[in-house]
């Protein structure tokens, strides 16, 4: 284990070595449109990418930092899943788990889940709307993924997944908590991002019955994300967390926000400086802060430098279109030094 890792929130990763995977997220894939400088409901064009808030994380440390990450989704073989799966590709996330479900021609039985975005400017918020009811996804049952091979056979250092995930259906939570359990038993480091929606909860009993679902399943984690300001508080009630952590912005209008981040271990709660950041396209912006904190801890550095680390590509990810970061980590460790990340390079 690198120097460091006895102080990076008492995590102690598998090494490297004995593993396929750095991380394997489980969660929705969709296909996101994007009409630009325009309206959603008067664009006639749309640019497309792939997202999903536990994809991203998988995504981000795949393509930022070069580690070998895998997503555990299910789409409908179509042309518009395969238009996802090439996306995808271009990540670099591992395909290989991805459960692929037969086109009945019509998405009457399962379908690909859209996301209408509109990145929003000045006074004129972010505005999304999701297209994603009965998806491969969201209808995954217990025992339809083989998590022994996975963690045991194949090995995998890190496992993440989410609230997201877990608000799809009647069926996800109980996916996400059999993930959860199998990895835990083969010593895989687990955390959840509660990453709450109000829009997919509207008609699922709402925060009360997020709530519940949240409280069966982070305690089967290590590391929560999304935790919101009070971590200590959050720290006392689940005592089986090592590290809780949570993104701290204030948004001014579309295009500007004080941002930040803060995390507790051992004990301590540590805080990224704050900064006002220019704002391209904030969304994903938390799922970037996640994957460089899980970057930093994985790499064995400490809660400070994981919550820095974790900051600075969520900042980063707020300056490119699409859900992903695109930052390089020379970008990442500038701008947590507090330099610009940008400049000409000579």
């Amino acid at each position: 284990m690198a120097a460091g890792a006895e102080v990076s929130a008492g995590l102690a990763p598998k090494d490297a070595r004995g593993c396929r995977y750095d991380l394997v997220a489980l969660g929705e894939v969709m296909l996101r449109l994007d009409p630009g400088e325009h309206r959603i409901a008067s664009a006639r064009r749309f640019e497309v990418c792939e997202g999903g808030g536990e994809y991203n994380v998988a995504r981000n440390l795949a393509h930022c930092f070069g580690l070998r990450t895998a997503i555990v989704t299910a789409l409908v073989d179509n042309p518009v899943g395969r238009l996802v799966q090439g996306l995808m590709r271009e990540g670099g996330v591992d395909l290989s788990q991805v459960r692929w479900v037969a086109d009945d021609g019509a998405g009457r039985a399962a379908r690909n889940g859209l996301n209408f975005l509109e990145r929003g400017f000045g006074a004129r918020g972010a505005l999304g709307c999701s297209d994603r009811g009965h998806t491969a996804v969201s209808q995954l049952a217990p025992g339809q993924v083989d998590w022994e091979r996975l963690f045991g056979a194949d090995g995998v250092r890190w496992f993440h997944t989410g609230g997201i995930f877990s608000a799809l259906s009647a069926t996800t939570p109980a996916v996400a908590h059999e993930a959860m359990s199998a990895a835990r038993r083969h010593g895989t480091v687990v955390s959840y991002d509660q990453n709450y929606r109000e829009s997919l909860w509207r008609a699922a009993g709402g925060k009360a019955a997020a709530d519940a679902v949240n409280a069966r399943l982070i305690p089967l984690a290590d590391v929560l994300l999304g935790a919101g300001p009070e971590l200590e508080r959050v720290a006392r009630a689940y005592p089986n967390l090592k590290c809780v952590a949570t993104t701290l912005r204030e948004e001014r209008d579309a295009g500007a926000c004080t941002w930040s981040g803060a995390c507790w271990s051992a004990g301590s709660v540590h805080r990224a400086p704050v900064r006002t950041v220019a704002v391209l396209d904030r969304v994903g912006a938390g799922d970037a802060f996640g994957a460089g904190l899980i970057h930093a801890l994985l790499a064995g550095r400490d809660a400070q430098a994981a919550v820095e680390t974790g900051a600075a590509l969520g900042a980063l990810a707020m300056t490119t279109p699409g859900d992903a970061a695109r930052a390089t980590p020379a970008e990442i460790e500038r701008f947590a030094r507090g330099a610009t990340a940008g400049g000409m390079q000579r």
